[in-house]
């Protein structure tokens, strides 16, 4: 610290890095082992109440289809609506479109707090069950809550923890970036990403634990363990960290390399930012919100809204009861997927260096054109019954990839609180230098320090890519 005319000057701590890094190696920690907090998860998901039930729309309760423009919504009109959106965009083969779409345009709070423990940063972390997830509890941030719940429009208990990412004087804040959630879901849908390190003591509830970054690695291979509010999360906090590890063999010595702006890599970041210019300015896309009565294609029954096709989702309902939560019983509509995605990363060695192979891709939700997703990113059985020219680009190499070539492989859940056991592979997978990616202008490798610069900023990099981003990160 150094004061000037008492005013206090806050110096860079440059010692971040390494205390990160300390904390991704620690997976045996005195505080919690991994038996301990995998013990922690199973009873919680076993001591929670949390039972979710199918129910036709006319079981809603403060929900209604509006009268005019069938408009899904709360009586408060608050939370969240659906409605429809119509869409005309130059990115792949179909170039016009309307689809039912979640407008949410309040900014939510995803937080973790993190406090240094026996000299080892820690991350406080909840067992948090959401009407979606396909097994109960899964391992969320500190704070994940929507604008409406953390003030309290329905009416339940406060949020635990909340004081300390709304009044930042409680901490020393590390990240805090707005970034964006699913853009064919959501329409422009933003939440506030913070991770804010305390110094004094923390009251830790029955739903809460204390784990390293080491330990939060490991689960994330785990099937439908670490949730997606989490995983985006830790794709936000300051790059760097990952080159501590050792060498533990030429893929991880090229994924440190990879973190490494001094190492350089195919593309300058000049080269980079002008290349996702070029992809914003490239493609024409176009969206107009519109009443979900005027959506074409897409039926509504007694208890779902399905496209005609039984395609790419649908819109149900659900009734909850839970004691673990701001209250005890509700309902909600929920968006289900038509089937398990697949969302995969192809990464490639260049001199050394550990390169990415991300696309540019258009989604009607995204407040900008584009944003930076994995190189696939899609739910196959949309393509089911389509010509091999129709699937997206390297979906086919992804399905007959080489068992040893697959760094990670997990099935991880998306957000529950908004999609109905929304799952998807996520895989990274390693190809030859020399692999034939065609010259593709929406695809471009970039390396992980040119990642983790974007992800600084808000709308750059999308929640899928953000994942793995995190995935990246934590291989061991």
């Amino acid at each position: 610290m150094a004061t000037v005319e008492g005013s206090v000057l806050r110096v860079p701590d440059d010692t971040l890095a390494g205390r990160l890094a300390l904390s991704a190696c620690t997976v045996d920690s005195g505080v919690n082992s991994l038996a301990d907090i995998r013990s922690w998860l199973a009873r919680r998901r076993a001591g929670q109440l949390h039972h979710v039930e199918r129910i036709p729309f006319a079981g809603l309760r403060s929900w209604r289809f509006e009268d005019g423009s069938g408009d899904l919504r709360h009586d408060s009109h608050k939370f969240f609506r659906i409605q429809g959106l119509r869409v005309h965009s130059d990115y792949r083969h179909v170039r016009q479109w309307t689809q039912p779409i979640i407008n949410q345009p309040e900014i939510g709070i995803l937080g973790i707090l993190i406090r240094d423990i026996d000299g080892v940063p820690h991350c406080l972390m909840q067992a948090k069950a959401e009407p979606g997830n396909v097994n109960g509890a899964q391992i969320s941030p500190t704070v994940q809550a929507t604008r409406s719940n953390y003030l309290r429009v329905h009416a339940g208990n406060t949020v635990p923890y909340l004081e300390y990412f709304q009044n930042l004087h409680h901490g020393n804040v590390l990240a805090d970036v707005l970034q964006s959630e699913q853009g064919a879901w959501f329409y422009r849908k933003r939440n506030r990403n913070m991770i804010v390190e305390v110094d004094g003591p923390v009251e830790v509830g029955d739903d809460f634990c204390w784990m390293t970054l080491g330990q939060l690695h490991v689960l994330l291979a785990e099937d439908n363990t670490v949730n997606m509010d989490t995983r985006t999360v830790l794709a936000c906090l300051p790059g760097g960290f990952e080159g501590a590890r050792g060498d533990r063999g030429e893929f991880m010595s090229a994924l440190v390399s990879s973190c490494d702006p001094a190492r350089g890599g195919l593309r300058t970041r000049t080269e980079a930012m002008s290349w996702i210019t070029s992809r914003e300015a490239q493609h024409d896309v176009r969206t107009e919100l519109l009443g979900l009565n005027e959506v074409r294609e897409w039926r509504r029954t007694e208890d779902v809204i399905r496209h005609q096709e039984d395609r790419f989702f649908r819109v149900m309902a659900v009734s909850v009861r839970a004691d673990s939560r701001e209250v005890a019983g509700w309902t909600q509509p929920l968006i289900e997927p038509v089937g398990v995605g697949s969302i995969a990363l192809l990464v490639k060695r260049v001199a050394g260096v550990l390169h990415a192979l991300v696309s540019a891709r258009v989604e009607p939700g995204y407040r900008g054109t584009i944003e930076l997703a994995p190189t696939v990113q899609c739910i196959p059985a949309n393509y089911a019954g389509l010509p091999g020219e129709l699937h997206p680009p390297f979906l086919d190499y992804v399905r007959e990839r080489d068992p040893g070539q697959v760094w990670f492989d997990a099935e991880l859940s998306e957000e529950g609180g908004r999609f109905y056991h929304a799952r998807n592979r996520y895989q990274i997978i390693e190809t030859p230098e020399d692999f034939p990616d065609g010259g593709r202008p929406d695809f471009q490798w970039l390396t992980l320090h040119q990642l983790n610069s974007l992800l600084m900023h808000s709308n750059y990099v999308n929640v899928q890519a953000r994942t793995l981003v995190a995935c990246l990160r934590g291989l061991r």
